[in-house]
């Protein structure tokens, strides 16, 4: 047979197949698009202009990863939905004549053909808006964009490189498929359907747990540091319960159905609840897919958008004044000499320092147990009841607020920035101290005090105190702790201002012998704006990647319904079922199915948001209410797009089921 024949019919079959073939070509180009842009982005020399560059190159290359991964498993899932579709064809070949090994060799036109047309486009549609790409990357880090054009080779190579691999996998995988299979089982290979399952209540025990102990860590969990690391625990968990309640609980559920004969017994429900039996194992992990996917695009961009939208909150979390200056191990003349410097200074640049905040304190990190605290003896971020405590002395308690306390040596005033104390008297290694009052305000605490961990801050009458503190939690009655200080001023001025005072300021400090950090907040904001501007951006890409795959999952499904249900509803006809009931027994499959993923998607975010405003805790956002908002609308917008696809879609069954 000669190549040239091989090669009309793979294009003779791609033309008859179009319905599978066109969206499937659509969705390789976009993929192929998204992934060369994301790809030119990490190489672009306009990003080295950027001051924080490197960080949003981490970032744009955590998502070139991400990316390639989801393309080698996506275009492997709808290739097993073609080849599944095209058994029957390839067995009518084989019957005709056709040696498999003919059948290989047009499979591998179709493969080429689909690839060169693929990538072709992709990669040049990838270049052709890869301009407009980092424009809107600009914009979102509030970045001056640059003029110019180019086309990293490294971008194209890596791209091509990784998406003819996926397609010879695709490829061997097909050959594989059409090897094994004899004559008689491509013919039916396409109307193969399920056996009735058996009802696997193991497997759906083990899916009940599995949820359940993921929906009890995202409601249970309290340290925004511990989130982040038991986060990906309860994902895999809720993943698994996700897809085990799906293949065996769906089939539970519809056996009890069965067995309810008031339900059961209507036409529109007697079809469908049958159908649905039999094709559950296949259909289920198509909606499991779905839940996945749609609660993967609700969730990331809600934190993506809040986190953007936020910006403001954020930076003011981070920086509550415009001016922070920190220094530790600080002495009394340190601490004179450094007042004056940031007197002369802010004189000198013409501005005056407003809503000052000026504290020193000692702190100590511990390890809680209720109104108890020990010394840390190694440091655990996760541990989930570690504390930090800090000790500020009585005479700038009242300097700072403007009163005139008075304390015992066994007295203190506690204010809780984050946390709880049960009991009011607290020990530290047993030495204890007696709450005299518990204050409800603070103005260095809320500058100061640790957000990601419990903190709170102890008002005690002498360093003598503090010193004793030291020697019980540390156990050798030997060693003094040093003071820390923190100075924080806002000032009338935008970024220059801010700018110059800073650099100033840090000039003459260093210049004075004295080790301390000062930043300002118009210097960090380009940081700031080039990590969550560009985790925006991410989260922007991954969701549209998301939602193509989520429509694409839905098209192949509807199909496969109804490729799968044609014959049976051909037969209900003829034994006396009217259209009308056809109808209202279709409308009740796909509805009840359809929305199934989206109602389960909507349930995981809601247990999720708990866990979901900790890990904002660790980006600085502490805007809940913004963060509701956010994950509201996307809902809202995502439940519409669902719907949207929903109706296009059933058009799709509903011409081939009739």
């Amino acid at each position: 047979m000669s190549k040239s024949l091989y090669a009309r019919l793979a294009v003779n079959n791609i033309k008859k197949n179009t319905q599978a073939y066109i969206p499937y070509i659509l969705t390789c180009i976009g993929i192929i698009a998204m992934f060369y842009n994301m790809a030119f982005l990490t190489a672009a020399k306009d990003l080295g202009s950027i001051s924080d560059s490197s960080t949003i190159r981490n970032i744009l290359s955590f998502g070139q990863i991400i990316i390639g991964i989801f393309s080698v498993i996506f275009l492997f899932y709808t290739n097993s939905f073609l080849i599944k579709r095209r058994k029957k064809e390839f067995g009518l070949f084989n019957i005709l004549g056709m040696e498999k090994k003919h059948i290989a060799g047009i499979m591998f036109y179709e493969t080429f053909f689909i690839a060169l047309i693929s990538l072709g486009i992709g990669i040049g549609a990838g270049i052709l808006f890869s301009k407009l790409i980092i424009l809107l990357l600009f914009k979102i880090i509030s970045f001056k964009a640059t003029f110019g054009f180019e086309v990293p080779l490294t971008a194209v190579s890596t791209t091509a490189m990784l998406f003819i691999a996926i397609f010879a996998v695709n490829l061997i995988y097909n050959v594989y498929q059409v090897h094994l299979s004899k004559p008689i089982e491509l013919l039916k290979g396409g109307d193969v359907g399920e056996k009735e399952p058996k009802t696997k209540w193991l497997t759906a025990i083990i899916g009940a747990l599995c949820l359940s102990l993921g929906y009890y860590i995202a409601l249970t969990i309290e340290a925004p540091l511990n989130a982040l690391n038991i986060f990906f625990i309860a994902v895999v968990l809720v993943i698994i319960g996700t897809y085990c309640l799906f293949t065996a609980g769906s089939i539970a559920v519809l056996k009890m159905l069965r067995k309810n004969k008031r339900y059961y017994y209507k036409p529109e429900h007697f079809v469908s609840v049958s159908g649905m039996i039999y094709r559950m194992k296949q259909n289920a992990v198509g909606l499991a897919n779905i839940c996945i996917l749609s609660t993967a695009v609700i969730v990331m961009l809600a934190i993506t958008f809040s986190t953007y939208i936020g910006m403001e909150d954020i930076l003011r979390t981070r920086f509550p004044r415009n001016i922070i200056l920190t220094m530790g191990g600080v002495s009394e003349e340190q601490v004179t000499a450094l007042d004056d410097i940031i007197e002369k200074q802010t004189a000198a640049a013409g501005v005056i320092p407003k809503n000052v905040v000026r504290s020193r304190f000692v702190d100590f990190y511990t390890i809680q147990n209720g109104a108890a605290f020990t010394a840390e003896q190694t440091i655990n971020y996760y541990a989930n009841n570690r504390a930090v405590i800090y000790f500020v002395l009585l005479d700038d308690y009242n300097e700072m607020e403007g009163k005139s306390v008075s304390l015992k040596s066994d007295e203190a005033l506690l204010y809780v920035v984050r946390g709880n104390i049960p009991a009011d008297t607290v020990s530290f290694n047993g030495f204890k101290l007696s709450v005299k009052e518990r204050l409800t305000s603070f103005d260095a605490a809320d500058t100061i005090g640790e957000k990601l961990i419990d903190s709170y801050f102890i008002v005690v009458d002498s360093m003598d105190t503090i010193n004793r503190v030291y020697d019980s939690m540390n156990g050798n009655g030997t060693g003094t702790p040093g003071f820390s200080y923190y100075y924080s001023f806002d000032v009338a001025g935008g970024k220059s201002v801010q700018s110059a005072l800073t650099a100033s300021l840090s000039k003459a400090i260093k210049d004075a012998g004295i080790d301390i950090y000062a930043e300002c907040v118009e210097d960090a904001k380009d940081g700031f704006y080039a990590t969550y501007g560009g985790l925006f951006f991410l989260g922007l890409f991954l969701g549209i990647l998301f939602i193509a795959a989520t429509v694409l999952i839905i098209y192949y499904k509807q199909i496969a319904e109804g490729y799968d249900d044609k014959k049976r509803f051909e037969i209900m006809q003829k034994v006396g079922m009217s259209r009308d009931e056809i109808k209202k027994s279709i409308r009740s499959q796909v509805l009840s199915v359809f929305f199934l993923p989206l109602i389960t998607a909507a349930i995981h975010v809601a247990f999720a948001f708990k866990i979901m405003t900790k890990l904002l805790f660790v980006l600085n956002l502490t805007n809940i209410a913004l963060f509701a908002v956010c994950t509201a609308v996307i809902i809202i917008i995502f439940a519409a797009f669902y719907i949207t696809v929903y109706t296009l879609t059933a058009r799709t069954y509903y011409k081939i089921v009739s």
